[in-house]
């Protein structure tokens, strides 16, 4: 299943980047793409997985950018 989300407020792309490294390590995750410049996630694993999967991505993503908002 594929789910993008929007990344309010990711300003740095070299973050983005280790975002996309720290996930794309997560179980499950079959593909995973941080766009910096649309703000934008667009992950996809099994649909069974996919909600634990973006709790732990998330926990990524606040580590390196904890001013980052989450938006489904």
């Amino acid at each position: 299943m594929k789910k993008t989300v929007r990344l309010l407020d990711l300003d740095c792309a070299n973050c983005a980047a280790k975002m996309e490294a720290g996930i794309r390590e997560i179980a499950g995750v079959e593909q995973v793409s941080v766009n910096f410049l649309s703000q934008k996630m667009v992950l996809e694993a099994p649909a069974e997985k996919l909600g634990d999967i973006l709790v732990q991505a998330e926990k990524i993503i606040h580590r390196l950018e904890p001013d980052v908002t989450i938006k489904s």
